[in-house]
């Protein structure tokens, strides 16, 4: 049976957390793979919104950062979606500079596979630097 609540409204009314934060899933539009994970507060979405490049906050910092400003790997957006209860994103890029998003120059921040072997976790490499 299909909710007739608040999924199906036209307006955008982003749920942020305690903190004040959105997390936002980042995809490479042509080959959909997912880049990163991070985290909008209100300032990074209208900033995202209103120039069409990624702005996300920075937990760690604690301020806003534009995508690609120190690296060159400015995200142009493509696409933002939300999901069905406005507490996630989904931000489709074309990705600048060398394509490379993570900050450890791969193209994506997800290069490691978990395995369980004789009773362990291991981190498998799957792409390369």
């Amino acid at each position: 049976m299909t909710n007739q609540g608040s999924e199906h409204t036209k307006r955008f009314t982003p749920k942020f957390d305690q903190n004040g934060l959105i997390v936002c899933v980042t995809i490479e539009q042509k080959s959909k793979d997912v880049l990163m994970v991070a985290y909008m507060n209100a300032l990074a979405l209208e900033q995202t919104l209103e120039t069409g490049v990624a702005h996300y906050w920075s937990r760690s910092r604690q301020s806003l950062w534009r995508k690609g400003d120190t690296s060159g790997q400015v995200q142009k957006v493509v696409s933002l979606k939300v999901d069905c209860d406005q507490d996630a994103l989904l931000l489709s890029v074309e990705v600048g500079g060398d394509g490379k998003a993570c900050h450890t120059g791969r193209k994506s921040c997800f290069y490691r596979v978990i395995l369980r072997q004789e009773g362990e976790n291991e981190l498998l490499f799957v792409e390369n630097e």
